[in-house]
């Protein structure tokens, strides 16, 4: 059975980016139209839930300038917005080990100051967290972490005050251009499919950004994924109320998941599990279901161990196992900025990709520079 129906623009991928630029288009742009379309059951249930929850301020980027004054000037924004899913109440710790890092205290200092990041040195007792002897300095710093349950209601309030149609456990199958112009979307739920027609598609699917038939050319900038685990461990009392990261080389981070109560403990070496770059015909979500699953926190504690004695009395509660999706172009450096693609054999489509939430004003900034005109069309 095929159905069809109209629409101004249909926002594929309900996680914080579809549901924020959904948001977005109904409201500043005023497109009185908008569908959000999500495979599934509830928003924000992938990648905007399974990660580190960090609201970045800068810190972790000395090697990609653009991607740390972007955080900077983004985290202000993201509180201010955001007040209700943004953890504060917690102290927030950057070490730089003596070896193997690819930036020393100084630098790291140096950096801070350069974009304008608050930094401190951390006291006595903070400081005995760690391990001297492979520990260089320890500084205080300023960065947040965000409750993805919060930031889903969040998402949910405001679609509907908007407007936005919301349909869950929908996925879109097809992008191409429509028999009289504009846009054609196929969307198929329960053996049921439907054309949308429409004169813009945004294409937010994170790791499922080129899973699409039709007229969809894939993304110009190369892409890649792998399958990472995100331990998620209940601290000893010396470390619950601290988030901490380690770089920037042997590199890890312990970061509060307000969303479980719990932290995160992420490791450079242990996190990635498999990695391969984007290629027609592999479904990263459909490998990940079929990935065995085998955790690594054990092996992770034990290298934290050695830097952070404490974190040995931790106990491993869960995993988060989802794919992460980088541009290729940046893994050198760890840059992070967005894609941002227009198609001109489909005029109307957009794709976007953000590695971090804060991001998505990066993405704001984008679209304000777009024409958006509601269809001529009315149902």
């Amino acid at each position: 059975m095929n159905s069809h129906a109209t629409s101004d623009a249909v926002i594929i991928g309900g996680g914080f980016y579809g549901a924020a630029i959904a948001a977005y288009l109904a409201k500043q742009r005023r497109l009185p139209r908008v569908q959000l379309v999500e495979n599934e059951a509830g928003l924000l249930q992938r990648a905007s839930y399974h990660n580190q929850a960090r609201v970045h301020n800068g810190y972790h980027y000395p090697r990609s300038f653009t991607t740390a004054l972007r955080s900077r000037v983004n985290l202000p924004r993201f509180v201010q917005d955001w007040p209700r899913a943004v953890k504060q109440d917690f102290t927030m710790l950057y070490a730089i080990a003596h070896r193997n890092s690819k930036v020393t205290a100084r630098q790291f200092v140096r950096f801070c100051h350069e974009i304008g990041a608050k930094i401190g040195p951390a006291n006595a007792s903070l400081r005995k967290l760690f391990n001297e002897r492979l520990i260089e300095d320890v500084f205080l710093v300023e960065e947040y972490a965000f409750d993805s349950t919060r930031l889903a209601e969040w998402a949910a309030r405001e679609l509907e005050e908007s407007g936005v149609i919301v349909r869950l456990r929908t996925r879109a199958t097809a992008i191409s251009n429509g028999p009289d112009g504009g846009l054609a979307v196929i969307l198929a739920r329960d053996g049921s499919y439907e054309t949308v027609s429409c004169r813009y598609v945004i294409n937010t699917c994170y790791s499922g950004i080129n899973q699409f038939g039709g007229e969809f050319p894939g993304t110009h900038t190369s892409i890649k994924h792998e399958i990472s685990e995100m331990g998620l461990v209940q601290m000893p009392p010396a470390l619950v109320e601290i988030g901490m990261t380690v770089m920037d080389g042997p590199f890890f981070s312990a970061m509060p998941f307000p969303a479980r109560g719990l932290h995160t403990l992420s490791h450079v070496r242990y996190t990635p599990h498999l990695s391969w770059e984007d290629k027609p015909g592999i479904d990263p979500y459909a490998r990940l279901a079929e990935y065995e699953r085998a955790s690594r926190v054990d092996r992770m504690m034990r290298d934290v161990g050695r830097y952070v004695p404490a974190i040995r009395n931790a106990r491993h509660a869960d995993s988060l196992f989802e794919i992460k999706t980088v541009l290729v172009k940046n893994e050198a450096d760890d840059g992070r900025p967005i894609l941002f693609e227009r198609y001109p054999t489909l005029p109307g489509c957009y794709a976007v990709l953000g590695a971090k939430i804060d991001n998505i004003y990066d993405v704001f900034e984008k679209l304000d520079e777009e024409q958006f005109q509601p269809s001529l069309e009315k149902t």
